[in-house]
């Protein structure tokens, strides 16, 4: 926290909040940015931080993953540039980082898939042959698995970008977050199609966001503030599915969807591997209970769950099919 000076002359500590500089994650660090001064009664400061992700126009997948935008975030916090900094939880690597921690995970929004589409026009009924854009390699498998006639086109860019090339660009559709769009205020722009999770899993951490913060004692203020945007049923459900990621050494580009939810006093995980063309996968589900609703027992209960997920995944061939080593 550094010292910032009010209209009226006085001084506070800001804390100071690191971020991407594309329109979504600004968009989304401002609403933890407004949770944060609410909760912790100080000046907040958004800086911004240019990563190797956003100024590249490789393909995601040649980059080593999307970790390449958690990089630059994390080497500012190391270096005392900010407090604290704001993932899209997806696309942070689960390897553990030296010198960092995750110090909140805020309520998750909408963890589906969206197809955004021209004229109307749905995952089923897309001309044959239409032309479907989309830099993820799950998402690439999970279309040629359901529309092999597809043809899928690597996409690159911000959310406005990837939109302009539907209407009036040169694709029939896009598929993308509908977190994404919902906190850009834009999921009623192509009315999309919401693909259900039951059908088309997502990215383990779709749709949360995760506050990262360096290893230690941190300050009272910053700690008050992270315990109250902190949300334990999103803490527990995406350390599940992160954690299958981590029990398959995968990388967060890898092929793979997942989702946990906690219903009933149960802890389900369910998690689904492809084969990058899509004409194979495995999936798992498991359910475990936690002792309590308390923060360690949740924890525990997603360790167990992920572990029987991802040992079923390998018993069912996943890794002779899939590139589970995905670099992230």
């Amino acid at each position: 926290m550094q010292a910032c000076r009010r209209g009226d002359g006085t001084v506070s500590a800001a804390i100071r909040v690191g971020t991407r500089g594309s329109a979504l994650a600004l968009a989304q660090t401002t609403q933890i940015a407004n949770r944060i001064a609410a909760a912790a009664g100080a000046e907040v400061e958004i800086v911004q931080v240019t990563t190797h992700g956003d100024t590249s126009t490789e393909p995601l997948s040649s980059l080593g993953g999307t970790g390449v935008f958690a990089s630059a975030l994390r080497e500012s916090l190391l270096a005392g540039e900010c407090d604290l900094v704001v993932h899209s939880f997806k696309d942070l690597p689960t390897a553990a980082y030296e010198g960092l921690a995750i110090g909140a995970t805020p309520k998750r929004a909408d963890a589906r898939d969206v197809l955004c589409a021209r004229d109307g026009f749905t995952l089923s009924t897309l001309p044959q042959g239409a032309r479907v854009g989309t830099g993820s390699p799950r998402r690439v498998a999970q279309l040629r698995q359901v529309r092999p006639d597809l043809e899928i086109v690597d996409l690159r860019g911000n959310v406005d970008t990837r939109l302009g090339r539907v209407v009036p660009g040169d694709l029939d559709a896009v598929v993308l977050a509908a977190a994404g769009l919902g906190r850009l205020g834009l999921l009623t722009t192509f009315e999309p199609e919401f693909l259900e999770l039951s059908a088309w899993p997502t990215a383990p951490g779709q749709g949360a966001l995760a506050i990262e913060v360096r290893s230690g004692r941190l300050d009272r203020t910053l700690v008050r503030a992270l315990d109250a945007i902190n949300h334990a049923t999103t803490q527990a459900t995406t350390t599940a599915e992160r954690l299958v990621l981590a029990h398959l050494e995968a990388g967060c580009a890898a092929p793979i969807g997942a989702t946990a939810a906690i219903d009933d006093g149960l802890l389900f995980l369910t998690a689904t591997v492809y084969s990058p063309d899509g004409a194979q996968s495995v999936v798992s589900s498991h359910a475990a209970t936690p002792e309590s609703f308390s923060m360690a027992h949740l924890v525990d209960a997603a360790q167990d769950v992920s572990e029987r997920v991802a040992r079923d995944l390998l018993s069912g061939g996943a890794a002779d099919f899939a590139p589970m080593k995905v670099t992230s």
